[in-house]
């Protein structure tokens, strides 16, 4: 038996008609969503063309995910926590916008090294003063829908939260204090007399430490790989989305969707509270 979410809080009777017609039984409204248990065999391909053509998400959870035993939740950061890529905006402090976002598609598509992708572009920004930092948080940052509701949704069901990023502690820690969150981290921009130097210190946050950061945590919390949901949008969270239990394609790049177990491109990210409601 295999269960199909169905990431809607309403199906009118067409809709209900033809997804009891797809899967052989009638769907079961939960709290904003519906599952449908089925014994019928269910592809990506599928899914994708049903979700297209009603206008929302669907999702077949893993045969090996239990929903109940979900001990962690770990998201990227920039355009899947938040709604912004934060050096994008720094660069654009700087009017040089353009040429960093050009890299920054590149590397989320998987075009780039992402490690190479960011040391060429924090090299762009020497001699930024740090208060332009301020100024993109403060002017531009603002969390992707339905991010407070599914944050206190996991608060509400005592499961910690990670956020990790190849962006920036400057704002992973302003947004850690802001949301409560239980960790995080992020690549410390180099400054000297209050102007980045264009270099990162220490190692660079990619995609090899995103997957390290879930698996200590993981020991941490003494809990599986398989209790974790990790969340991501571009190709530098694909080993980390590989090391969970679920992985979820948030509004992400193709080369994610193809490789996540589950897409989300209607709703916001209290949807993923339907994968543990």
């Amino acid at each position: 038996m295999s269960t199909v979410i169905i990431h809607t809080p309403v199906l009118n009777f067409e809709q209900s008609t033809q997804l009891e017609r797809q899967f052989g039984n009638k769907p079961l409204k939960k709290a904003q969503h519906y599952r449908i248990e089925t014994n019928k065999t269910v592809d990506r391909e599928q899914l994708g063309g049903l979700s297209a053509q009603l206008g929302f998400d669907i999702n077949l959870l893993p045969d090996e995910f239990d929903s109940q035993q979900v001990k962690l939740v770990i998201s990227d950061m920039d355009s899947t926590l938040i709604a912004i890529e934060c050096i994008d905006e720094i660069a654009d402090m700087m009017n040089i916008k353009p040429q960093v976002s050009e890299i920054t598609e590149a590397a989320m598509r998987g075009e780039l090294n992402f490690e190479q992708s960011l040391t060429q572009r924090v090299q762009l920004l020497a001699g930024l003063d740090v208060n332009a930092l301020q100024r993109v948080y403060d002017e531009r940052l603002t969390l992707n829908p339905g991010a407070e509701k599914w944050l206190a949704g996991l608060k509400k069901a005592n499961i910690p939260f990670a956020l990790v990023s190849g962006g920036f502690n400057f704002f992973t820690e302003r947004l850690k204090q802001r949301l409560e969150l239980d960790f995080t981290r992020a690549n410390a921009l180099q400054i000297d007399n209050h102007k980045l130097t264009g270099k990162v210190e220490g190692g660079i946050i990619g995609a090899q430490a995103k997957a390290d950061f879930l698996l200590e945590l993981c020991e941490q919390l003494q809990i599986k790989p398989n209790q974790v949901i990790a969340v991501g949008d571009g190709a530098n969270d694909l080993l980390m989305m590989q090391q969970a239990g679920l992985s979820v394609a948030y509004h992400a790049k193709p080369k994610v969707q193809d490789q996540a177990t589950t897409a989300l491109n209607f709703r916001g990210l209290d949807a993923i509270l339907d994968f543990i409601n």
